[in-house]
Parts: C-alpha cells; sequence; structure tokens
C-alpha cells in the first residue's frame, strides 16, 4: 500500500490530497489569491489528522511541475523538497495540465480532443492537446492564439477548459468548441498519475528539481496595453 500526499500551487487555487494506492482519501482546496505560502503547511497538517495518517507513514510525496504561476510553483517546490527531504522519500512531479485532463477525460469522445489552458497573460496560454484516446496531439507549450492556432484540429470536437480559455470564449464560437467551466489543475487528479509514477520509480531529484516555468518570469508589467 502506497501513500502519496499530493499538492498544487500552480495558480491560484491551492489543494492538497492524499491517495492510497491512487485513491482519494482526503483533500482541502482553496480558491484563495495570494496565500499559498501562508496556507500549505497548515492545510498539510489538517488534511494528514483528519485523514489519521502521520505524516512518517507517506511513501512519497507529488507536486504539480507546472506550467503556472512562477510564485506559486515555486512556493510549492520549496514545501514539497522540505517534506521529501525531511520524511526522507521520494518526489513525483505531474504536470499541471496533465491534473486538468483527468477531470474531463470521462466525458470526452475518442475522436475529439482536450486542451487544457492556463493563462499566461494578454492572448498566450499554456496549453498541451491530448485525443479521447490518450494520446499527445501537441506538448505542453506557451502559445500566443492567433485566428488559426487550432486549424490543425478542424472537423473535431475540440474541448477548451481551464482559466486559460476564458478569453478565447468571444474569439472561438463555432459550435466545434465546447467551453467546460471550473476546471483547474487540482492535487485531487494527482492520484492515478502519481501512482503510477510511484510504481515505475519516475522520482525527481531533490536537489536539483525545478518546476517546467516554459518561459522566463516577467518581473516588469508590460509598458503597452493590449486590447483582447
Amino acid at each position: 500500500m502506497s501513500k502519496i500526499l499530493s499538492l498544487d500551487t500552480s495558480t491560484k487555487v491551492c489543494s492538497v490530497a492524499i491517495h492510497e494506492d491512487g485513491h482519494l482519501i482526503g483533500s482541502q482546496v482553496y480558491h484563495l489569491q495570494n496565500s499559498h505560502s501562508n496556507l500549505l503547511p497548515i492545510i498539510i497538517d489538517q488534511t494528514a489528522k483528519n485523514c489519521n495518517i502521520q505524516l512518517s507513514e507517506l511513501n512519497a510525496v507529488a507536486l504539480s511541475s507546472g506550467p503556472g504561476s512562477y510564485t506559486g510553483l515555486r512556493i510549492g517546490t520549496a514545501t514539497i523538497k522540505g517534506l521529501a527531504y525531511t520524511l526522507g522519500i521520494p518526489i513525483v512531479a505531474i504536470n499541471s495540465l496533465d491534473t486538468m485532463i483527468e477531470q474531463v477525460y470521462p466525458f470526452v469522445g475518442a475522436e475529439d480532443v482536450m486542451l487544457p489552458m492556463i493563462d499566461a497573460r494578454r492572448m498566450e496560454v499554456y496549453v498541451k492537446v491530448m485525443d479521447g484516446q490518450r494520446a499527445e496531439r501537441w506538448d505542453t507549450r506557451p502559445l500566443v492564439v492567433v485566428d488559426d492556432s487550432f486549424e490543425e484540429f478542424s472537423g473535431m470536437k475540440k474541448y477548451l477548459f481551464g482559466n486559460g480559455s476564458d478569453k478565447l470564449k468571444e474569439s472561438f464560437t463555432d459550435v466545434s468548441f465546447v467551453y467546460i467551466d471550473n476546471i483547474a489543475p487540482s492535487a485531487i487528479s494527482m492520484g492515478n498519475l502519481a501512482y503510477t509514477k510511484y510504481q515505475n520509480q519516475q522520482f525527481e531529484d531533490i536537489a536539483y528539481y525545478e518546476p517546467d516555468y516554459l518561459k522566463e518570469f516577467q518581473t516588469k508589467a508590460p509598458t503597452k496595453k493590449f486590447k483582447v
């Protein structure tokens, strides 16, 4: 039996979950901006206690590897490294977009495609594309969205979800575009993904692991206004 504690801090949603052999035992989720550093230690402890599990019983810890918020990913990484080092257990890293796909996949047809998106400012998103047979059509990438960005998937039903898809609703109105609201990266959806990596011993190096930011952190606000 493997017990894995997962956390996701890649967006404003902060979530912690504990799974046993991929099955959810307990979780906590908060939709609060700029609160990850204060919340994480508390809800990790609370979730473990509520599940009647000692942290020393954990077999591994998992985290969202990105893409997403630079600050959020840094906070999650520092927290998970501290836990892994203290407890002497391995780290499993899960793509943030994959945890979103896990939430939508059961409702998608085999010939459809899923486009999880995380907002990357202006008309840029972090995106990947996976079809209903779990074949990856696009790897994870930053994308500046233009009129023909999704021409490759013409004729296919396209499920768009995540906070990056919100700003596309007025531009991509064809019936082949289906928007699903209230989907965000989540520790709750890491269960099977983390368990599979744990079984295959696909662990990260505690000392050298870094999140997948996809692009450099922007320290200044853009000087020119951009109309969406």
